[in-house]
């Protein structure tokens, strides 16, 4: 299993100008084959960090995750805010 975890650093503000598109991309990702989570949270600590956090099969079907629509969608709602800073981590794990 891969996971991968992403840290955005953003505003509150620009969170909310993206909402519909995050709502719409945890969505169409959560539906896709090999996806066993895939998950977009704001940190109660920190209004301004966006956190995805997703599961999936293996890292072909990853990558593939890559080429969908759904994601050229979201990259460019994201290209339409201001981000601080980014961070994204893939790991590979095996459930205990």
């Amino acid at each position: 299993m891969i996971v991968v975890n992403v840290m955005i650093e953003t505003t509150a503000d620009d969170i909310a100008k993206v909402k519909d598109a995050i709502a719409t991309m945890e969505k169409a990702s959560q539906a896709e084959e090999g996806c066993h989570d895939y998950t977009f949270s704001v940190e109660l600590n920190n209004p301004n960090r966006i956190r995805i956090t997703e599961k999936w099969e293996s890292m072909e079907v990853l990558e593939k995750h890559f080429g969908m629509p759904h994601m050229a969608t979201f990259q460019q709602a994201l290209a339409s805010i201001t981000m601080k800073g980014s961070d994204m981590n893939f790991y590979e794990a095996t459930p205990v």
